[in-house]
This record gives C-alpha cells, sequence and structure tokens, in this order.
C-alpha cells in the first residue's frame, strides 16, 4: 500500500481522460480524430465511437463502485456488484424484452429485472427489521438460482431469438448510442451517494457491532448502500448486458494499491474500472471480428484474479 494514496488521485484522472481521447481515436475504420475534415468522419466520431467509448466508461465506473462498496458492506474481496441476484434479474428481463415482446423495452425491462431480484433478496433477508450479511448471500444465491431456472425456460422456447439473448448476456457496447449514455449518466449521480456514505462504510468494516456503538446507523446504511449499488449495477446491465470481473477484480486491486479507506479507494476503483473497460471494449471492436467486451474481461480477468489469490495464500 502507498504512503500517500490520495496522491495517486490526480494520476488516475489523467489517465483516465487519456483513455478518452485514445480509445476515440482507435477503430477499425482507420480514420483518426485528428484527421477529420469531413462530415463522414465527424459523424464516425460523434455518432458512433464518442458514445460507445463514454458508454464504456460509465459502466466501467459503475460496475468498480458498485463492487467496491459490496465488498465493504459484505468485508468480503470476493464479493461483487452481481453477488445478491441483480444480473440474473436483469439477464431475465432482458430475455423476457426479446422472447415476448421482440426486443422492444429491452433496457428498461432488464433494469427492472436487476432491481426487482435486488428488492426480493432484500425482503428475504430481512428479520425484525434487520439483515445480516450472511443472510443477504445465501438469499442472493437462491434467487440467482431460481432466476437463472427462469431464464433458462426463456432460452428453450426462445427459438431463433437464442443467439440474441445469448450475445446479450456476453456483454457489450456495440448498440450504445447518445440515449444510453444519457441513460449512464445516473450512475456517476448514484455513485455520488456511495462515497457520502465512504466514512460509515470504513467503520462498517471492523464490524456490524462496532460500528454502532460509534454512532453509525447499520440497518439505514446498509439500505442505502445495497439499494444504491443495485441501482447502479442495474442501469449498467441495461446498458451493456452482463459483463464480469470489473465490479470484482478493480476493487480487490485498488485496495491493494491505495489502501482500504474508501474516501479514497472508491474514487481510485471507479476511475480504473472505466479506463480498463474502455480498452477492454476498444480491444473487443478492433479485433478482425468483432467479439462482445465481456468475454475480454474474463479472458483477462480470471487469470489475474487467480494470480492475485495465489500471492494472497503465500503471504
Amino acid at each position: 500500500m502507498l504512503r500517500h494514496p490520495v496522491l495517486v488521485l490526480p494520476f488516475l484522472f489523467l489517465l483516465l481522460i487519456a483513455s478518452i481521447l485514445v480509445t476515440t481515436c482507435i477503430g477499425v475504420s482507420g480514420l483518426l480524430l485528428w484527421n477529420f475534415d469531413t462530415e463522414m468522419l465527424q459523424k464516425l466520431l460523434f455518432e458512433v465511437r464518442l458514445p460507445r467509448v463514454l458508454g464504456a466508461m460509465l459502466v466501467g465506473l459503475g460496475l468498480a463502485a458498485a463492487g467496491c462498496a459490496m465488498q465493504g458492506l459484505f468485508r468480503n474481496p470476493m464479493a461483487d456488484p452481481y453477488i445478491i441476484g441483480t444480473a440474473s434479474g436483469g439477464a431475465l428481463g432482458a430475455a423476457f424484452a426479446i422472447v415476448l415482446l421482440g426486443g422492444l423495452f429491452l433496457p428498461a425491462l432488464a433494469f427492472l429485472g436487476a432491481t426487482l431480484s435486488t428488492i426480493g433478496v432484500y425482503m428475504i433477508s430481512l428479520r425484525n427489521g434487520r439483515v445480516t450479511g450472511e443472510t443477504l448471500l445465501l438469499s442472493g444465491i437462491a434467487v440467482s438460482f431460481f432466476l437463472s431456472a427462469l431464464l433458462s425456460f426463456f432460452m428453450y422456447i426462445s427459438g431463433n431469438s437464442l443467439h440474441q439473448i445469448m450475445f446479450w448476456m456476453m456483454g457489450g457496447f456495440w448498440d450504445v448510442y447518445w440515449d444510453k449514455v444519457l441513460l449512464g449518466l445516473l450512475i456517476p449521480a448514484a455513485c455520488m451517494v456511495l462515497f457520502v456514505f465512504s466514512r460509515d462504510l470504513n467503520v462498517m468494516t471492523l464490524g456490524e457491532e462496532e460500528a454502532i456503538h460509534l454512532g453509525v446507523n447499520t440497518e439505514k446504511t446498509k439500505r442505502i448502500l445495497l439499494l444504491t449499488s443495485s441501482f447502479i449495477t442495474g442501469i449498467a446491465v441495461a446498458i451493456a448486458g452482463g459483463i464480469g470481473f470489473i465490479g470484482l477484480i478493480i476493487p480487490h486491486v485498488m485496495r491493494i494499491i491505495v489502501g482500504p479507506d474508501h474516501r479514497v479507494l472508491l474514487p481510485a476503483s471507479m476511475m480504473v474500472g472505466a479506463a480498463l473497460l474502455m480498452w477492454a471494449d476498444t480491444a473487443a471492436r478492433t479485433l478482425p471480428v468483432e467479439i462482445p467486451v465481456g468475454i475480454i474481461t474474463a479472458f483477462f480477468g480470471a487469470p489475474f484474479f487467480i494470480y492475485l489469490l495465489r500471492g494472497r495464500t503465500r503471504v
């Protein structure tokens, strides 16, 4: 861990700005930002590339922020934004839209499914006005299995729409335009709520009893963090489908670098998550055949996470 972790934030901000500029310049067409002197090139940059880059940025920072909050809330570095069934609910909503509505209202139904699944998990876990991390986790697993069964049913009856469901579940930004970027602007607004509660989250990592003694309303804080994280994840799923490992890997790595203080860890994770997902999407769209960005993040994220786990074991 760095001695003065807050000094990393300006560097990460510059990295984020540089990533936006460079990834906007890169594309399979070979047309570069500094050469745009035609109407076609301006249309390519401002109607295709830039909204896609900004969409990846917003989803990346949102997943990283939600993962950071979940890991702090559960006091478990293995937690991620999808741990309480958000992804399964979003996938079920998307499959419902594809199979029964021909793809109409897909983002709205994906968001609705993600939100309702989270609320369902919370209500199942509620006992005498309180919830615990263990019951939330177990309820999330149970609800995820149930929703996955429903999703399998929709996939079974989907017929020719099966490939569309599978492609959406892998995650990608091929259909992200300015309307989805505007929707994604809700993500940084919600991340501000997480940042406001970053001090309480720091205290809660000491344990629930200690947090209560230090004056933290733990039940209120848990509700706000869960609902806000699920709101962020639901929007991310609605925009780009299921993209794994960003919310798991980034907070885990940044905690090693900047430490456990969420006042620094949260913005650091957001900026690195945004930059990483922009570069992953750039790699996905510049390959000879474009592939879903979720494959890129899983391909590199899983081995790197195994490396981190082995390093922790040796320590």
